[in-house]
């Protein structure tokens, strides 16, 4: 199966959240609920995101995470 391309932007980030828009509606994903790694990690490594430009995926170099926005709706949307 392959991973739907989206069009992502990233909202805003908090110490409990992250608010991302996905084909135009926002999200908020608590830290807690969307991965271990990414709750425990400081706050400057949870701001520096990349987007895959295709939409597909969420990365943080800073914490070595990934994540699939296909998986991310299928969880929290």
């Amino acid at each position: 199966m392959t991973d739907r391309h989206h069009n992502v932007r990233i909202v805003k980030t908090t110490e409990e959240t992250l608010e991302l828009e996905v084909d135009g509606r926002v999200v908020s994903l608590p830290w807690s609920r969307l991965s271990k790694r990414l709750a425990d990690a400081p706050q400057v490594a949870r701001e520096t995101i990349e987007v895959n430009p295709a939409g597909y995926g969420l990365h943080w170099p800073l914490v070595d995470e990934d994540l699939s926005v296909e998986g991310i709706l299928r969880d929290f949307g």
